[in-house]
């Protein structure tokens, strides 16, 4: 049995109120159900692996506002640190800021105006809203 494998065991063990079920790639689905891909390197498997956990550990569904989804990425790998310790897995700072990056490209580029280029301000009812084209198309 590899070392991903048994790492998935203990978890199981440890938080039983969850579902740890292979896949093809690292996600949480809420409530109860983490997903892993054991084909990943065991020097990331571990630490994604609890970073979905740290999903989980945290409640996390839905979000509204596009910047939510990103506090909920930080939130989930701060729980993974924590974990790490536990675990005695090494955290890798690096790694985080790096998977966090993408999620803060993906909304920059999602809050940039098609029409003018620039970036937009979303409101709580998650609608981006320019404030060049909408102040100046009235």
């Amino acid at each position: 049995m590899d070392v991903n494998t048994k790492f998935v065991q203990t978890l199981q063990r440890d938080f039983p109120d969850f579902t740890f079920r292979s896949s093809s790639r690292f996600r949480f689905h809420p409530p109860k159900t983490i997903y892993y891909n054991l084909k990943t390197p065991s020097n990331s498997f571990s630490l994604q692996l609890l970073h979905e956990l740290g999903h989980a550990l945290s409640s996390h569904k839905d979000y509204t506002v596009d910047i939510e989804r990103l506090k909920m990425e930080r939130e989930a790998w701060e729980k993974a640190h924590i974990l790490c310790d536990t675990y005695h897995i090494p955290f890798d700072s690096d790694f985080v800021e790096d998977a966090l990056d993408t999620y803060r490209e993906w909304l920059h580029k999602k809050s940039l105006c098609k029409t003018c280029g620039l970036t937009r301000a979303q409101s709580p009812d998650g609608k981006y809203h320019c404030p060049r084209c909408e102040t100046f198309s009235l």
